[in-house]
Formats: C-alpha cells, sequence, structure tokens
C-alpha cells in the first residue's frame, strides 16, 4: 500500500518536476493532494488525506503553531528547498523540521526523507521529545559580546508562587541580580501572562516586549543566539533582561512551542536564566481536547517543565501559607522530578506570632513534607525604596536582611562558594 503524501511548496517552478519524479519513481509513495496554501494544507491534514507533507520554507504563514498542527494530525513534515537557498534552509530547521532536502534532489533521496520523517517522533517542541536546540545546527558565529557558553550548557530556574502576589517578581528580580552580581552571565525574563512587572519594577517603563517578540521571532523560525540577545535589554555587564508583556491581553503572543525555543537558546546564553512565572497551574480540560485553541496558562506550564529548578515562593501569613501548602502539591503532580526550593516571603511576628520562622518551618514540614525552608524578613522600607528608584535591592538597601536571604539563595543555585566561619565552602547547583 503506498503512502500518501501531500504537497504545498506555493507554486514553484520545481513543484510538477519533483511530483512526476515521485510518482515515477515508486518507493511506495503517492501524492494525493498538491495544496494551494497553509489553510489547505491544514484541512487536508486534518481531514486524514496523508501521512506525510513535501513543503517549502515560502509557504505562507507557515510557523510553529502551523507544523504543531500537521504533527498532531499524524502529518510528517518534509521540507524543500531551491538548490542554494541557505537561509530557507536555515528557517525550516529553526522552525523544527529535521528532514529537508533540494528540490533538485533525485527520487530516492526525496523518498527516503519521507520514510525518515514518517518514522521519526514529531519535530515540534511540546508535541514529542525532540530537543529545541537540536534543529539549530549551522547557526552563524556569535557576536563577540555573546558569552562563551556551551550550547544548551546554562540552567534554568523557574520562579512561581501560588495567588495572591507573595512577592515572585521581588524574588526573581533579586536572584537575578545576585547571579550577575556573583559573575554569572545572567538572563531575567518575564513570562507571566498575568501581571508581568518585571520591566516595571526595574524602571524599565518604556521598554518593548523583549519576551513577546523573542516568542513571535522564534514561532516563525526567525530566532538564533544573537536575535535572542538583541530582544534582551543589557542592563548590566552580565545582567539581560526579556521584558514581558504590556498588556495582559497579549497573552496568546507567548505560545509555548515558542517559548521552548527561547528556553533553549536562553541555555547558550546565559549560564542562568531566571524566569517570573504566572500563579496559575491550571491547564482547562475541555481545551486540552483541541491542539490547536492557545492556552494562556501554557507559558507558565511549559517553563516549569523546562526548569532546572523551581523556586517556589509563599507569603508569611496564615491565607499566604495555606495557598502555599495547596500549590506545592499542585506543583509536584506537574513536575514531580524537578528539584524545588520554597522561599516564605515577608517573614514578620505580627501575623505569625513569636518566633515565626520555627512555626513557619514547622507549618511546612507538617502540611507539605518541606524539610528546608529559605525565609525571608519582612524589609518593607527598603523593597519600597528599590521600587520607587527602578533598582534592584542590592542598589538601594545592600544591608538589607531580605536581601542577605535571597543572596545566599542565589549562590547555592549558581554553585558559588560562600564564607563560611572563615572558611569558604562551595554550594552546589541543584539537580
Amino acid at each position: 500500500m503506498s503512502l500518501p503524501v501531500l504537497t504545498a511548496v506555493t507554486g514553484a517552478p520545481w513543484e510538477s518536476r519533483l511530483v512526476t519524479a515521485l510518482e515515477r519513481g515508486g518507493g511506495g509513495l503517492a501524492v494525493v493532494r498538491r495544496c494551494v496554501d497553509l489553510a489547505d494544507l491544514l484541512a487536508a491534514a486534518a481531514a486524514g488525506h496523508g501521512r506525510a507533507v513535501l513543503l517549502s520554507a515560502d509557504l505562507r504563514r507557515l510557523d510553529r503553531g502551523a507544523l504543531g498542527r500537521l504533527a498532531a494530525s499524524g502529518v510528517a513534515v518534509v521540507g524543500v528547498v531551491t538548490p542554494g537557498d541557505e537561509e530557507a534552509e536555515r528557517r525550516l530547521r529553526q522552525l523544527g523540521v529535521l528532514q529537508v532536502v533540494s528540490a533538485d534532489a533525485g527520487p530516492e533521496e526525496v523518498i527516503a526523507a519521507v520514510h525518515r520523517a514518517v518514522g521519526a517522533p514529531p519535530a515540534v517542541d511540546g508535541l514529542g521529545d525532540g530537543d529545541p536546540a537540536a534543529a539549530l545546527p549551522d547557526l552563524p558565529a556569535l557576536e563577540p559580546d555573546l558569552p562563551d557558553l556551551e550550547p544548551g550548557s546554562g540552567r534554568l530556574v523557574a520562579v512561581w508562587g501560588p495567588a495572591g502576589a507573595p512577592g515572585r517578581t521581588t524574588v526573581a528580580t533579586t536572584l537575578a541580580a545576585e547571579s550577575a552580581q556573583l559573575g554569572r552571565a545572567t538572563l531575567l525574563a518575564d513570562a507571566d501572562t498575568y501581571g508581568g512587572a518585571v520591566a516595571q519594577v526595574l524602571g524599565l517603563l518604556d521598554e518593548a516586549p523583549g519576551l513577546a517578540a523573542a516568542a513571535r521571532a522564534a514561532n516563525t523560525g526567525n530566532l538564533d543566539l544573537p536575535g535572542l540577545a538583541r530582544h534582551a535589554r543589557q542592563l548590566t555587564s552580565r545582567l539581560r533582561v526579556l521584558s514581558g508583556i504590556v498588556r495582559p491581553d497579549r497573552w496568546p503572543e507567548l505560545r509555548p512551542s515558542s517559548l521552548e525555543v527561547v528556553w533553549a537558546l536562553a541555555r547558550g546564553l546565559a549560564e542562568v536564566t531566571v524566569v517570573d512565572c504566572g500563579f496559575s497551574l491550571e491547564q482547562d480540560e475541555e481545551l486540552s481536547f483541541d491542539t490547536a485553541a492557545p492556552r494562556r496558562n501554557g507559558a507558565t506550564l511549559v517553563t516549569l517543565d523546562q526548569a532546572d529548578v523551581v523556586v517556589v515562593v509563599g507569603s508569611a501569613d496564615p491565607v499566604g501559607l495555606q495557598r502555599l501548602v495547596r500549590g506545592l502539591g499542585t506543583l509536584r503532580e506537574l513536575v514531580p522530578a524537578t528539584e524545588t526550593r520554597v522561599v516564605v516571603n515577608r517573614l514578620r511576628r505580627s501575623v505569625v506570632g513569636a518566633e515565626p520562622g520555627r512555626q513557619v518551618r514547622d507549618a511546612l514540614e507538617r502540611y507539605a513534607g518541606v524539610g528546608r525552608v529559605v525565609l525571608v524578613p519582612e524589609d518593607r522600607p527598603a523593597l519600597d525604596e528599590a521600587l520607587l528608584t527602578g533598582r534592584t535591592l542590592r542598589e538601594s538597601a545592600p544591608s538589607s536582611p531580605a536581601l542577605a536571604a535571597l543572596s545566599a539563595l542565589a549562590a547555592e543555585l549558581v554553585g558559588h562558594e560562600v564564607p563560611v566561619r572563615g572558611r569558604r565552602r562551595r554550594r552546589t547547583p541543584a539537580r
């Protein structure tokens, strides 16, 4: 039985020659439909007319979302490029198309590429086990100001916390700033689709949403390492910032499949990437059956899934601790194998009682099984000063006890040597 194949090459002059060669070449392939545009291709794929498609890089509106719909329909993708068009091949590979052939290739080569694509797992991130970085094999030389890192060697730290504004952004910005202060090339990204505020906290009020721009470029296959660096604001010599969306209604721009590419590239741009996530972990059951439907919480869920360590932030009050306990249970169900660090923010006697540190530790150990907690004392004057001036906590209040607690956590996350009673001890990064 022949393998049904679709084509979508936008009327290229070599299309008829390629189709004729395939039909005459045998190899178990049968071209069942020549699609005129992307909409026609997606409709044919959804109807089950093909098992594979030959498409060109210049197919209008081709992006990662379209490739994800093809993968969900069980259609493998083989890219076809004009001979010598390196830019088209590069774009297809950045989109996640692993099998790319030249239009002047012989029928045997095209047939072999189709069979390889059909037998391979989906190459679109979020729909299979493919590594996003693996689809970017031959990027141009890095710009001189980029750090000299091994591809994919950087660590991704997600900062998450339940509803109620426990201080996720404060913790994320401080951890990123402290990581940079410790000499690590650091990237701070705002992926909160409900109320991102990293740019405002750091005084970048006129900044365009850098993360959304990077995600759009990734969605169309046009994002590479220098491009990601251009979308990030250089705040200090070691700290870059990808600001978040400026309006909550722009959340569809942060597509999960695009963010997987952004985070994969971020591991080559920075030694440490700190991501401020949204609070909601809800997965809409009705939307989960529609692979094309956007999901507002997808940005948070994919970030947590990709993270090496999740810093969980809760507020030191009865309501905040109850939300933290419940949130930890949900988080463990989503990413059971990911290392977590629990931070209890705004610790104060006025709302917890005498010995607030001991009470918080006892409560979390009893109700959430958390044996180790980072306690951040309430220091409202220092935090207000930092927010008022748009500076980091170290810049505005270097002696703040809140900074001391978060600085120690940052040193642990990046594996920095910290002084301990007259000697130095190396903190090993969590894995």
